[in-house]
C-alpha cells in the first residue's frame, strides 16, 4: 500500500491501542487525532477533554505498556490564549481561552510527566494555522463541517459555499479583522519528520512552534483568494466569536535551530494558490 497498512480503532479503546502498538512493532507515534473546533469546544467542553486529553492518556498508557518510547504530538498555538506579546515564542505564558486549547495544554503536561517518570521522549509541535494543499494536487483539505478560513473563502469564491463570514471587524489590528499565521501543510509534514529524526538523535524533549512568523488578516486572505482566483469573494461581516484571540503569530526560531526546519511555502499567495488548484480539481 502506498500509505502503509491501515488499522482502525479509537483512542477510547485501550485494548485496541495496545494490540496495534504491539502487533505492528511500532517504534514511534505521531499523534494527530483530536477534535479541533474552537467554537464547538465552547459549547461542548466535555467532548474535548474526553477525546483530546483522556484519549491521549489512553495512548500514552498503551505506549508505555507496549514499550514504545517516542511520540511527536500535534499541539496548538491555542495553548497560549490571548497573547501578551507578538510574535509568540515558546516561553510565552500558556493561558488558553477555550476548552480546545486547554485540552491540548493538558496533554503537553502529560507528556512532561511521562517524560520525567517513564522516560518518554516527546515533541509537542504547536501549530499555528495549517493551510494549503499538496503542491502536486493529490491531497487537499475537505472537512465536514469546514471551519478553516481559506477553504471557506475559496468555496465562496467558487460558488460552492455561502458567503464567507468575517467574524469581528473591530479588533486592534490594521484592518480590524483577526490576524493569523498560516503554515503550509507540506511544511508542517516536513517538521514532523524532522521531529522524529531529532528525537532519534537524542535531542531533548520540548515544545516547538510551527509557523512562518508572518501574520495575515482575514481581509488579506479574502483579497488574496480574489486575486488568485480572479473572482469576487462574497462576504458577510459578523460579530466576534467567543474564544478567538485578535492576533496569533509565531516566533519560529526554535523550529529552525532545533529541527533545522524552515518554511518552503511561507507566502500567503502560494498557500492560497495550491489550495485553490486542489479545490478546482476536486470541488
Amino acid at each position: 500500500m502506498k500509505w502503509g497498512p491501515l488499522e482502525r480503532g479509537s483512542l477510547s479503546d485501550p485494548v485496541r491501542l495496545r494490540e496495534v502498538l504491539t502487533s505492528r512493532r511500532i517504534d514511534a507515534v505521531v499523534h494527530f487525532a483530536a477534535d479541533a473546533l474552537v467554537g464547538e469546544s465552547m459549547t461542548n467542553p466535555g467532548k474535548y477533554f474526553r477525546n483530546n486529553t483522556v484519549g491521549t492518556l489512553n495512548l500514552l498508557e498503551a505506549m508505555r505498556e507496549a514499550g514504545v518510547g517516542t511520540i511527536v504530538f500535534s499541539s496548538t498555538c491555542a495553548t497560549y490564549g490571548n497573547p501578551v506579546r507578538v510574535p509568540i515564542d515558546e516561553a510565552h505564558p500558556q493561558a488558553p481561552v477555550n476548552p480546545y486549547g486547554e485540552s491540548k495544554l493538558m496533554v503537553e503536561k502529560l507528556l512532561q510527566w511521562y517524560g520525567r517518570i517513564h522516560g518518554l521522549r516527546w515533541m509537542a509541535l504547536r501549530y499555528f494555522n495549517a493551510a494549503g494543499a499538496d503542491p502536486d494536487g493529490e491531497i487537499g483539505e475537505d472537512h465536514d463541517p469546514e471551519t478553516h478560513l481559506i477553504p471557506l473563502v475559496i468555496g465562496a469564491a467558487q460558488g460552492r459555499r455561502p458567503p464567507v463570514q468575517i467574524y469581528g471587524t473591530d479588533y486592534a489590528t490594521p484592518d480590524g479583522t483577526a490576524v493569523r499565521d498560516y503554515i503550509h501543510v507540506t511544511d508542517l509534514a516536513e517538521a514532523h519528520l524532522r521531529g522524529l529524526e531529532q528525537l532519534g538523535a537524542d535531542t531533548a524533549s520540548q515544545s516547538i512552534n510551527l509557523g512562518t512568523g508572518l501574520g495575515h488578516s482575514v481581509r488579506e486572505v479574502v483579497d488574496t483568494v480574489a486575486r488568485v482566483g480572479r473572482r469576487a469573494v462574497p462576504a458577510v461581516e459578523s460579530p466576534r466569536r467567543p474564544g478567538d484571540p485578535p492576533k496569533l503569530v509565531a516566533a519560529p526560531a526554535r523550529a529552525r535551530d532545533t529541527l533545522g526546519w524552515m518554511c518552503r511555502y511561507a507566502d500567503i499567495e502560494t498557500i492560497v494558490r495550491h489550495a485553490w488548484a486542489w479545490h478546482e480539481k476536486h470541488g
